[in-house]
């Protein structure tokens, strides 16, 4: 078997916000340092990427591309995210879908057809006036292997079950079309225990991809698959790994006769997700967040007893306007199980913290610092790629080799003996790989 890490979901140079590096060398380069094996184009509805992605690819498998006379070029799914906006059952949507094709002939006649929507040349990432479902249907009319992929589907904001402005059920979102859509995506703030609660994600394979608008910060977040060695690397076994990824698929399995899945989804590689951007409640103005059991407010004390008749209504205790719910509370209301539960034929995932954190902690300078950038270039020289070394090296063979404080970082965050202060309403959560945080705000995960 042959393992695949993925990453299908990031952003290119025409999207907002996004580093002027990120093009197809850029992602190409960090894709080898980070252990990346297939990557995404990311943003193939731009006009200008569009015309880039077919100078610079060439198909090397079906389906898929690489980088023209580059012998080590990692391979290149065709993708693209899409933001919609429309108002459906008596409710404005506000959601973000992946959309993956396996040509570029596709992928144009696709783009021929949104053009006739919105604009294109605007974002990276458009903004359409039309439904997720609209989208969807015209990329399976063009192709019908096209891949629809909700996105970070617990955001508040921009996903299906967003507590902004998402639904209660992916079928009320995608309706008869719910049977084509293979997967889901986790996002930042969640991770696949929390799906696991929720019976209807049960019928979806669950992936993760960085969603990264620069290259240090490609495969945060992975997808890996394992190829059977008589089984060839293609656009069609991606899609049927994903169709038979979900729990449901693999339930059935295990109850027939016959146990076989050959090529087949293997794992998932996390951020922890309360260092994602929404993960608790709160309001980042008054810098007051919440889980709905235990609150941390960093601004004025409140009335205890005006703050749990506030909670109750989920607005800010202290300025009295509406929290942003996060990802916990969402998920926490939607279940249909209890914490813990995981359902028989779940795929499993290891959680990490990215290795410049670790060395940056280590050593007592910034994330971004010269020296943090030295010492990572030289473990990615000496020991192989970012993800071999957080998930798979053996820590003697470190020893003695770099700072045995980063050893022991890097050994504490596989075993999750770390802090985070939660992420809420848009802002990151906060890492300690050694030592707790001085103010209340102390959280073992």
């Amino acid at each position: 078997m042959q393992k695949i890490i993925t990453d299908f979901h990031f952003h290119s140079k025409y999207s907002r916000a996004t580093s002027p590096q990120m093009d197809l060398s850029g992602v190409a380069k960090w894709a080898k340092i980070k252990g990346v094996d297939l990557v995404g184009t990311a943003d193939f509805t731009h006009p200008l990427w569009f015309r880039a992605l077919s100078a610079q690819l060439e198909e090397a498998k079906e389906g898929l591309y690489k980088l023209k006379n580059r012998a080590t070029s990692p391979f290149f799914i065709l993708s693209s995210e899409i933001a919609c906006i429309y108002k459906d059952l008596g409710a404005t949507r506000r959601i973000h879908i992946i959309v993956l094709m396996p040509t570029l002939e596709s992928v144009k006649k696709f783009n021929d057809r949104l053009t006739q929507i919105g604009n294109l040349h605007s974002d990276g990432r458009p903004i359409l006036g039309a439904s997720v479902h609209a989208i969807a249907k015209i990329a399976l009319s063009i192709e019908p292997r096209s891949l629809i992929i909700p996105a970070h589907i617990w955001t508040p904001w921009f996903s299906v079950y967003g507590s902004k402005s998402g639904y209660n059920s992916i079928y009320d979102c995608f309706k008869e079309l719910t049977p084509q859509i293979l997967a889901v995506e986790t996002g930042l703030s969640a991770d696949p225990s929390m799906c696991w609660r929720v019976s209807e994600l049960d019928n979806f394979a669950i992936i993760s991809n960085g969603d990264s608008h620069s290259l240090p910060n490609l495969a945060r977040e992975a997808t890996v698959f394992e190829i059977a060695d008589d089984e060839k690397l293609s656009y069609d076994l991606i899609r049927k790994m994903l169709r038979e990824g979900s729990v449901k698929y693999r339930l059935d399995i295990l109850r027939s006769s016959i146990y076989n899945l050959k090529s087949k989804l293997s794992s998932t590689i996390e951020f922890f997700p309360e260092e994602g951007k929404y993960h608790w409640s709160g309001h980042r103005v008054c810098q007051y967040k919440t889980d709905h059991r235990n609150q941390v407010i960093n601004s004025q004390k409140q009335n205890p007893t005006s703050n749990i008749q506030n909670l109750k209504s989920n607005l800010c205790p202290v300025c009295h306007k509406p929290l942003t719910l996060g990802v916990m509370y969402r998920v926490n209301q939607l279940a249909n199980r209890p914490l813990g539960f995981k359902p028989v034929g779940a795929v499993p995932y290891k959680t990490f913290v990215q290795l410049h954190q670790i060395i940056s902690e280590s050593i007592g300078v910034g994330e971004k610092s010269l020296a943090v950038g030295k010492i990572y270039q030289q473990m990615i020289k000496n020991f192989g790629s970012e993800l071999f070394i957080l998930g798979n090296l053996s820590l003697l063979e470190l020893k003695n080799k770099i700072d045995d404080k980063i050893i022991n970082g890097i050994e504490r965050v596989r075993k999750g003996d770390i802090y985070i202060d939660p992420g809420f309403d848009g802002e990151y959560g906060k890492v300690k790989v050694f030592q707790k945080f001085t103010s209340g705000q102390k959280h073992l995960f």
